[in-house]
């Protein structure tokens, strides 16, 4: 693979702290994404906006503003990553669907594609810049774009499995389930949404746990201990 699109949870990067940054669970990720860009490989990233905002569990405020602060959360926190991955010693650009003042790029296909040959390590904020989508169709929605070779989805939890298993200690853990089971089963890999734009343009997922130790890395080497979504 010489460009893939690396998905972040945003509970993922708050670490054990459950909410805003853990820098060294950033750190690390900045790191391992070093690694990978300086392999040739081509990184661009998605963060989620769950460390600060989960709209969707309030009651009070309108779906649609409830979904703009998530998609602002998504802007902070690529704006955070983006800073911890020039420290390590990478370029990056942040590219949003919205105007944001001087902060970020609006984005174009062209205009991304330019940075990721240049060997800048892109950030996609804001989500599709509309309410009622996640940053999990987002991501699918750029990965797409972009024409990467995969996504890969860095998660709180290790991979895939046939139900939660923070309900059900007795669920179990898929090394591989095609797109169609996933959909079929009504998985929660990603949202429905997300999973028919994979199985439509026949984007491959590698869904795993970004704390487990060099995660992202062994996983582009093909040492996998998540789970690989076929299409």
């Amino acid at each position: 693979m010489k460009r893939v699109l690396l998905k972040l949870s945003g509970e993922a990067l708050a670490g054990d702290k459950k909410t805003g940054f853990d820098e060294a669970t950033c750190i690390g990720v900045a790191k391992q994404v070093k690694e990978l860009v300086d392999s040739g490989i081509q990184v661009a990233i998605v963060t989620g906006g769950g460390n600060f905002w989960r709209g969707r569990t309030s009651e009070t405020i309108d779906r649609v503003k409830a979904d703009q602060i998530g998609m602002l959360a998504t802007v902070m926190n690529c704006l955070y990553v983006s800073e911890i991955f020039r420290h390590v010693g990478m370029q990056t650009e942040i590219f949003t669907p919205f105007v944001c003042g001087a902060f970020t790029t609006l984005f174009s296909k062209d205009a991304a594609i330019e940075a990721l040959e240049a060997g800048k390590v892109i950030f996609f904020a804001g989500g599709t810049g509309h309410p009622y989508f996640s940053t999990d169709t987002g991501a699918v929605l750029h990965a797409i774009e972009i024409e990467a070779d995969a996504m890969l989805l860095a998660k709180a939890i290790d991979g895939i499995y046939d139900s939660d298993p923070k309900l059900n200690p007795e669920a179990k853990k898929y090394d591989e389930i095609s797109i169609d089971d996933v959909i079929a089963q009504g998985l929660a890999a990603v949202d429905m949404t997300a999973s028919i734009l994979c199985k439509e343009n026949h984007m491959p997922m590698l869904v795993f746990g970004l704390n487990e130790e060099n995660s992202i890395v062994e996983t582009m080497k093909g040492s996998f201990t998540g789970t690989k979504v076929t299409v």
